[in-house]
């Protein structure tokens, strides 16, 4: 069976189709028009939770999705209108189109179509979209600097690049690179990101940005080290790692050094693979999302304990999903092309 086909079969389930089907009616009819229209909404809701306990796991499950296209909805004026026409349109398709396909079909449309222009530069900022260069979800670009350095840039990646007579900056807008350094006496080669700069030692490193740190992984050589603080100060001081260490540099400084396979880690980034050890599922399925074009949402409570020992591949989300489905108690269930739905496998499953 193909990755594809193992995940359509994980959401073969009638039944559950049907409720599902009837909690995302409710999403909508929660923020109708008329506030006397959402509060009879509410009671219904309510009451529809009451009826059957598969009712409450459903709208459990799908508080992700509630928050999601409520948010919209807020930012967009409050206007629901956009989302009951997706989900009329989706309800109005031929039968045979199956209550999965409708259901994830009215979930994208309502989330797509409620969400006004700025939200795409909440997705896609305005420093993303302005880099010299910059990767989509799923694309890997490797470029040949004019110095004669080679950078590697990792799914949903960007750089401004910023070479003068006096030094040479790569900045890290977000996402990842992977850096080889040309030796040039003259002109420091310097990486900087929110949360530290770091200047190369003539070597090869890995440089992450996350959202309140920097990852640097030492595959060659040395870099000297400095968090944001210290730059801001205009410290002197420095903190140098080495081949074969991984730190987390937060703005006021740098955590406890790590020791890490510098060989494993330049394979894995030959061959697009993502190597985790013992990691946790939720993060393993963040660093998936962010190699696919689309969304993985899943319930954070239900996955927490369970941890992953694997070799994904990053070029095909698909066939890494699936092999964690063959090996954790997790189902993934595809709603469309582009939204994919995780959770804990009931026991009937597993």
């Amino acid at each position: 069976m193909s990755a594809q086909a193992g995940l359509a079969h994980a959401a073969s389930d009638p039944a559950g189709d049907a409720i599902a089907e009837q909690a995302a009616t409710w999403i909508v009819r929660l923020s109708a028009d008329d506030a006397a229209e959402r509060e009879q909404a509410r009671s219904g809701f309510d009451a529809w939770q009451r009826a059957d306990p598969r009712h409450a796991q459903e709208a459990a499950r799908l508080q992700d999705f509630i928050d999601l296209v409520q948010g919209a909805r807020e930012n967009a004026g409050r206007n629901p209108r956009p989302a009951r026409a997706a989900l009329d349109a989706a309800n109005a398709a031929p039968r045979r189109r199956g209550t999965a396909r409708r259901l994830g079909t009215a979930l994208a449309l309502a989330c797509l179509l409620a969400v006004p222009a700025w939200l795409t530069l909440q997705v896609y900022p305005w420093s993303y979209l302005s880099a010299d260069l910059r990767t989509v979800a799923g694309q890997w670009q490797t470029h040949t600097l004019a110095d004669g350095s080679r950078i590697t840039l990792n799914s949903d990646s960007a750089v401004n690049l910023r070479f003068n007579a006096q030094r040479r900056v790569l900045e890290l807008v977000q996402g990842e690179v992977l850096v080889d350094v040309a030796p040039d006496a003259a002109r420091p080669f310097v990486v900087q990101t929110a949360h530290a700069s770091m200047q190369a030692l003539g070597t090869r490193f890995v440089v992450r940005r996350d959202a309140d740190a920097t990852l640097l992984t030492m595959l060659e050589s040395r870099v000297a080290v400095r968090s944001a603080a210290q730059r801001s100060a205009h410290s002197a001081d420095a903190s140098i790692v080495r081949a074969g260490q991984r730190v987390r540099i937060a703005p006021q400084g740098l955590d406890a050094v790590q020791a890490v396979d510098a060989r494993t880690v330049a394979q894995a980034w030959s061959s697009h693979q993502l190597v985790v050890d013992n990691q946790p599922l939720t993060e393993v399925l963040d660093e998936l999302g962010r190699h696919r074009r689309g969304a993985i949402v899943y319930e954070r409570a239900r996955l927490e304990g369970i941890r992953v020992a694997a070799v994904l591949p990053l070029d095909d989300t698909d066939r890494a999903l699936q092999l964690l489905v063959d090996s954790l108690p997790i189902r993934v269930r595809s709603l469309t092309a582009y939204l994919l739905w995780v959770d804990a496998a009931p026991a009937s499953e597993k």
